[in-house]
């Protein structure tokens, strides 16, 4: 049913934000909400009995639909659409807030669902007595605003008096999602002892967790910055957005158990090219200003030398990044790439086949770690 009502808003999703002219809330709902429903999807398809998937798909579906919530009230009441249901899409509106602050159960109960110490239990019985304050609050405000003869709604498509809360319910919110806020702070740090106390398949399970959440804080950082920047710059960093995608996406790949040992192969790849990314978007935009502002070129030209200087800078600093982050993150391709070489230097002087073989088989055991290695010559195993 869950699954049925994600499809059924992601499909009203297009026209309604496309009518009201909010494209790229719905994009970033969008992006936010689908990886999560279908994440939770899975897992709860999987593993029934874990509350992670549960949790998941309830976020995504809350998002998606207070996204077309708001765009509904926005076409209903300040766009001049005469559509029935309007306080129904100003209440589903509000599920934006709770389904956020419900990513941080999502960390505490990470990986398998379950807490066993007393005080983590009791931790997550007051972070739930919490959430429902918060939630009463926001519901008892929402009826005072829809109740008055005026119902104010903002550009947004949002209720004015819950968004931009005074009096007593700005007082319980603020107070509210402080604390939950706190909560979720001491959640991940717990999360940051237990990877470092943990080994093998569940150290993997918290590094996919740490992968995703430090990928969307870094295309939080990017999004958010984007805004203030001129063109085509706000359009090139706005595409961050898409990065929210990770951290549902990591928790999902976590739970699940699903090829967990490539993480350090995707810890590396997602350093390197973010720190290319960095890299070439500075020297980007430096050209760009420098062109535009400082040797009063056209805009189109210093845009074409700037992107042509960016392409080729790419492959030899994607090599040099890379191979930095290797010998620090992923230290057996570091140390592969080593062994291989040094095989290739004692090849240029080796002429005895048997003596190449050996060397052979020895450099893929160091490299590698095979649990067996074969060397075919001339149609025969050796």
């Amino acid at each position: 049913m869950l699954g049925g009502l994600v499809v059924l808003s992601t499909a009203a999703t297009v026209p309604l934000s496309v009518l009201a002219n909010q494209n790229v809330d719905g994009l970033i709902a969008l992006v936010i909400g689908l990886p999560a429903a279908a994440v939770g999807i899975v897992v709860a398809w999987r593993l029934p009995r874990s509350p992670l998937g549960w949790l998941l798909l309830v976020i995504g579906t809350c998002l998606i639909l207070a996204n077309d919530g708001s765009d509904y009230a926005l076409l209903a009441y300040r766009l001049g659409y005469r559509l029935p249901f309007g306080l129904l899409a100003l209440d589903v509106n509000q599920l934006r807030g709770p389904a956020l602050t419900l990513f941080g159960l999502v960390i505490l109960l990470f990986p398998d669902g379950t807490v066993t110490s007393r005080i983590w239990v009791w931790a997550l019985w007051a972070y739930c007595t919490i959430f429902v304050f918060v939630v009463a609050a926001l519901a008892v405000a929402t009826a005072q605003a829809v109740s008055g003869r005026v119902i104010h709604v903002d550009s947004t498509g949002g209720l004015a008096a819950t968004d931009t809360p005074r009096g007593w319910f700005a007082a319980a919110w603020h107070t509210g999602l402080l604390v939950l806020l706190a909560f979720m702070v001491i959640f991940i740090a717990r999360q940051m002892l237990s990877w470092w106390r943990s080994s093998g398949e569940r150290r993997q399970q918290f590094k996919w967790l740490a992968l995703g959440a430090a990928f969307t804080v870094a295309c939080a950082v990017l999004a958010l910055a984007s805004q203030s920047l001129p063109a085509p710059l706000d359009s090139i960093l706005g595409l961050a957005w898409f990065g929210f995608a990770a951290l549902p996406v990591s928790i999902g790949v976590g739970i699940l158990k699903y090829r967990l040992y490539e993480v350090d192969r995707i810890i590396s790849r997602t350093l390197a090219y973010t720190i290319v990314t960095g890299l070439l978007v500075g020297v980007y935009a430096g050209l760009v200003l420098l062109a535009t502002h400082i040797l009063a070129f056209s805009s189109a030209v210093s845009v074409a030398v700037a992107t042509l200087i960016a392409a080729a800078l790419f492959a030899p600093l994607r090599r040099w990044v890379q191979r930095g982050v290797d010998r620090k993150f992923n230290r057996r391709r570091y140390d592969a790439e080593g062994t291989v070489a040094a095989f290739t230097a004692r090849l240029q002087d080796a002429v005895d086949l048997d003596s190449v073989r050996d060397d052979l088989a020895a450099a893929v055991q160091a490299a590698l770690e095979p649990a067996h290695v074969s060397v075919w010559i001339a149609g025969t195993a050796r």
